[in-house]
């Protein structure tokens, strides 16, 4: 039995700061964030939206009755939730308004958790074939203003459908995986910005890289040869690209000719969105499908997933026949074209406006968010979110 992803849609705040200004802003040279680390423009999330909103958002416009009755799993994977005890899974669950006798819980490691939360998935599947599974990757990657991780911080979410007999990709059954206890990324509870060793952090996505790739080809004898293109986690997209240029060597000059010219259409959309944690690599997945308008049904696409702290793993997929017919492109592209460019001290102002933490009321604007779900403010210490679809 196939199983894996039938369907996959995407989401990003309708604000956006352009980094050759944030660079200037900065005193730094533009190059550094556009060529150095790969970054166009970074995703600015407004405060009526957060990873619950963002999510839910990205899943609304793909599913249809059929999924709302069928989806008995909700897997949440975020590094950015909201609540110590209660999974956002459950707010997106009653949003989008789903079958009630569903399952649905919160996964977190890092950028790893929506790998964790298909890998589940699948296995959930393989004992319910007629079942679908939710899998939301939601986050809004903060690092400070004037930090060095500024340049890579963003807001969005992938949502995907998995399913048996998939229409966009199925999942093959071997992966080689790797855990290792190391500080080089992490956030704590009392902290709303991340901490990160930069060097050793890249240092560390490039050694899991290396190990479960070689481990993934003796498992399975495969090698650079059996890969259409091979998608990475990127936290900026020149990250992905130092970690591939370590096995180049491997294969044919026209293998490495292929996987660099397909991992350059992979990263087309993680350049203007910025880091979203843990739906980055599918936002790659995502732009390769979208953008590589001759990728081949039948294809095997190499994923690679790392999750700082660490958890690192190496999985496939094989694009299925006519996939084409089931993306959505006009969607995504109305949601890239319809933002709207914020001038740095625009977004300094975004960035520091946070909601009460002292248990006050706050109403919030969403007549100016054209999102269709959103973050209406609080009371009693709880989280207010309003589906525009379904006001009276």
């Amino acid at each position: 039995m196939k199983i894996g992803i039938d369907k996959i849609g995407f989401y990003a705040p309708h604000l956006y700061v352009d980094m050759n200004n944030l660079a200037v802003a900065r005193n730094i040279e533009p190059e550094k964030f556009t060529i150095g680390i790969g970054q166009e423009k970074m995703a600015i999330a407004p405060i009526t939206q957060d990873p619950v909103t963002l999510a839910a958002n990205a899943a609304v416009e793909i599913l249809d009755e059929t999924d709302k009755e069928k989806i008995d799993f909700v897997i949440f994977g975020t590094e950015s939730g909201i609540d110590n005890s209660k999974s956002a899974g459950v707010y997106v669950h009653r949003l989008l308004g789903l079958n009630p006798r569903a399952r649905t819980i919160e996964l977190k490691q890092a950028c790893y958790g929506a790998t964790a939360a298909i890998q589940m998935a699948k296995g959930h599947i393989a004992l319910n074939p007629e079942s679908r599974v939710l899998v939301l990757a939601s986050d809004i990657a903060r690092y400070g203003l004037n930090t060095s991780g500024e340049s890579t911080q963003g807001a969005g979410a992938v949502a995907m459908v998995m399913s048996a007999d998939p229409k966009m990709m199925a999942l093959e059954d071997q992966s080689s995986y790797l855990t290792d206890d190391v500080m080089d990324f992490w956030r704590p509870v009392y902290s709303d910005k991340a901490f990160v060793d930069g060097k050793f952090s890249n240092e560390q996505y490039i050694l899991f890289f290396q190990k479960v790739w070689e481990e993934y080809k003796e498992k399975t004898g495969f090698g650079l040869a059996d890969f259409e293109a091979i998608c990475f986690h990127l936290p900026y997209t020149k990250m992905g690209m130092k970690a591939l240029r370590t096995v180049l060597e491997q294969g044919t000059e026209e293998d490495q000719e292929r996987l660099l010219a397909n991992y350059k259409i992979s990263t087309l959309y993680n350049r203007i969105v910025g880091n979203i944690y843990t739906g980055s690599l599918y936002l790659s997945l995502l732009s390769l499908l979208e953008l590589k308008e001759d990728l081949e049904d039948g294809s095997r696409i190499g994923l690679f997933s790392y999750g700082s702290g660490a958890v690192g793993e190496f999985f496939t997929g094989i694009v299925q026949p006519n996939y084409r017919a089931h993306l959505h492109v006009d969607r995504h592209t109305k949601v890239f074209e319809s933002r709207t460019e914020v001038t740095v001290p625009e977004y300094e102002a975004i960035f520091n406006k946070t909601l009460p933490v002292d248990g006050s009321t706050v109403e919030l604007d969403i007549d100016s968010d054209p999102a269709t779900i959103c973050l209406s403010g609080m009371k009693d210490n709880m989280r207010l979110y309003i589906n525009k679809m379904n006001r009276n």
